[in-house]
């Protein structure tokens, strides 16, 4: 699904969904998350995985 495509079923900014998709994102909106889920049929831990800071 591209950029696009999640925005217009989702409500969110372009813009926003960019920066998770890069991951240069700084906060993500917890309404965000819940509309993600929703769209994708899936947990919160299912779009994010933890891990360490190298490389930046």
């Amino acid at each position: 699904m591209k950029i696009v495509g999640v925005a217009r079923e989702t409500g969110l900014n372009c813009n926003a969904i960019t920066l998770l998709y890069k991951e240069t994102a700084q906060r993500v909106e917890l309404d965000a998350l819940d509309k993600l889920c929703k769209l994708f049929s899936c947990g919160v831990g299912d779009l994010f995985k933890f891990g360490d800071d190298q490389g930046r």
